[in-house]
């Protein structure tokens, strides 16, 4: 909880730190991989960087914590800080690298805010950073703990056994164990992270959803590759797409991820868009695995029927599933798929009947996830009852949910460029 003597700094500062955080963020990472470029080298993105998502990503994270502190006073924002510490865990983060961040961040906050920075407004604010550092260091270490690991062993290499091209743009990639440690089974709807070796020799992560339940000597997991559209391409999904294969070796996290199917045995509906399907598709793999027998549906939009990716595992499943049904929305239109009821357009929920009590899985483009979530709230569906995994850096956005219009079914791939 922030202090007294912090909180109404923190109130009167908000406004301009607010208006130069962007520029703050800017000068912290160029000054951070000035002083420690060894972080550009298996734990940043830097197509993220080249883009200034990732900056975006730590402006937003910094300001929604604590506008979260001055208006929630009693309460931390538990679903921000439950999404990085998942992602920072399966990078292996450590809790020296808060120093270096901190020590980077307040330098960039002097060098953009000057004289503002008075000694009272440098405390107030470094009172905040630790309250998040703290939390998500907390968080990192019962997630280390709960899988078995350490930072510096969640690393395990794995070979290719199997590369499947799924659409014109999407591959699986089913690799399998390559020495004799336990494989921990992963949750439905959780993550892998994959740090590739790029032709410069810097190694690049990427996040990507696993997409069929674990066998214990097998993961599976599912690369779109990144069409930059005018920007450069996506230099790790492209080099995985294009160049690894069957017998190759792959340097992959164990799996992380906050977004995981409840046991609850209530109703389950999924409602993904385009390659959101992915983490779908794994908790459908795992409850068909599991012979579960509660009523599930599935809710997908996408282009049209070949760039639906991970189609026949999906429809296989559903099939096998005995009170499972699927509707999904062909922006071209498509011949019907059973067990599928097949629309043209954009996806409607007035066009399905949800189930009562029933649990959402959201996965897409951000702008549609706010608009689907938005549709539930006014079909009196509780926000409790609505999880939604977001891909990319903009961990934060994911808690500004506005009312918009459906977006591209194209977009919303795993960081995972």
């Amino acid at each position: 909880m922030l202090s007294d003597r912090s909180r109404p700094v923190i109130e009167a500062t908000l406004p301009v730190v607010a208006d130069n955080i962007e520029e703050i963020a800017t000068r912290f990472y160029t000054h951070l991989f000035g002083e420690h470029p060894e972080l550009i080298d298996g734990v940043f993105n830097r197509g993220n960087q080249a883009e200034k998502t990732q900056q975006m990503a730590l402006a937003g994270s910094v300001a929604v914590f604590a506008s979260s502190l001055v208006k929630v006073p009693e309460q931390l924002p538990e679903h921000l800080l439950n999404r990085i510490a998942h992602k920072h865990a399966s990078l292996g983060i450590t809790p020296a690298q808060y120093d270096v961040v901190h020590d980077n961040l307040f330098w960039a906050i002097v060098d953009v805010l000057g004289d503002a920075v008075t000694p009272e407004v440098a405390a107030a604010w470094d009172e905040v950073y630790w309250l998040m550092a703290y939390a998500l260091i907390n968080q990192e270490r019962g997630l280390y703990s709960a899988r078995g690991v350490r930072p510096e062993t969640v690393w395990r290499e794995w070979e290719v056994a199997e590369k499947t091209r799924e659409t014109e743009d999407v591959v699986t990639f089913r690799v399998r164990r390559t020495d004799d440690r336990l494989v921990r089974t992963s949750l439905p709807g959780q993550y892998v992270t994959v740090q590739v070796p790029m032709p410069d020799g810097v190694r690049q992560p990427r996040q990507y959803s696993l997409t069929r339940a674990d066998d214990g000597e097998h993961r599976q997991f599912a690369v779109k590759r990144v069409h930059g559209g005018g920007k450069p391409d996506g230099e790790v999904s492209n080099l995985l797409f294009d160049t690894v294969d069957v017998g190759d070796r792959l340097t992959m996290s164990v799996p992380f991820g906050d977004v995981v199917l409840d046991d609850s045995g209530r109703p389950v509906v999924f409602v993904s868009a385009g390659v959101g399907i992915t983490p779908m598709a794994g908790m459908l793999s795992h409850l068909t695995a599991a012979g579960a027998r509660l009523p599930i549906t599935l809710l997908h939009a996408d282009v049209d029927q070949a760039s639906f990716a991970l189609r026949r595992q999906v429809m296989e499943d559903l099939r096998a599933l005995p009170d499972a049904s699927a509707h999904v929305w062909y922006e071209r239109g498509a011949d019907p798929t059973p067990p599928a009821e097949v629309h043209t357009g954009v996806m409607d929920l007035d066009h399905v009947k949800l189930p009562d009590d029933a649990r959402y899985y959201l996965c897409g483009p951000l702008p549609f996830m706010q608009a689907v979530r938005s549709a539930l709230i006014d079909a009196d569906v509780p926000p409790r009852d609505i999880q939604y995994e977001v891909f990319g850096p903009d961990l934060w956005q994911a808690d500004l949910v506005t009312e918009t219009t459906p977006g591209s079914t194209d977009g919303g791939g795993p960081e995972r460029g």
